[in-house]
């Protein structure tokens, strides 16, 4: 995990796309929405890896978003019976369950379907999100650190100062 934190620290300011990196949360908020006992989950983390995002913002944000989706879960819930109990999608579930292999899906558990339909949602609001806090670190977070004591004070620790040589001295 730390070296997640290192390489999320290095994109952040280095010249890398801002894009990538609120990609890589905005990808990582809608999977760590979702249950991982199921086909779903794993099929959406494998085609994820191999997009072009920031792979350090999309696996701390899996752990993060994770960590507090069960606070959610009653409301994940509601969306998810909701989106299932739309009369209209009867005959759409129906077919799809009748699928070989769909069914490892657990589409048709509320959970899984309001974390789907949750993570869909927050998409777009947090990738905006992400860039603006991109933005916002790299003109203003990172020169207040580099004149902070603190900071320098920190950076005289002999495992500090190799960590920080390793990042290429970013902070």
């Amino acid at each position: 995990m730390i070296s997640y934190i290192a390489k999320l620290i290095k994109a952040l300011n280095a010249n890398e796309n801002p894009a990538q990196i609120a990609h890589g949360a905005a990808c990582g908020i809608l999977l760590g929405l979702m249950p991982k006992d199921n086909a779903l989950w794993w099929l959406l983390f494998i085609v994820l890896v191999f997009l072009r995002i920031n792979k350090a913002a999309y696996f701390l944000a899996i752990l993060l978003v994770s960590a507090l989706t069960p606070l959610m879960d009653p409301t994940i819930d509601q969306i998810g019976y909701a989106v299932l109990t739309a009369g209209s999608m009867r005959g759409a579930y129906e077919f799809l369950l009748d699928i070989p292999f769909v069914a490892f899906t657990k589409f048709n558990n509320t959970i899984v379907m309001g974390s789907l339909v949750s993570g869909l949602l927050l998409y777009i609001p947090a990738y905006l999100a992400a860039r603006i806090l991109v933005r916002l670190w790299r003109k203003k977070g990172v020169p207040l650190l580099r004149k902070s004591r603190a900071i320098h004070a920190v950076t005289k620790i002999p495992l500090v100062s190799k960590i920080g040589e390793a990042l290429g001295d970013e902070v």
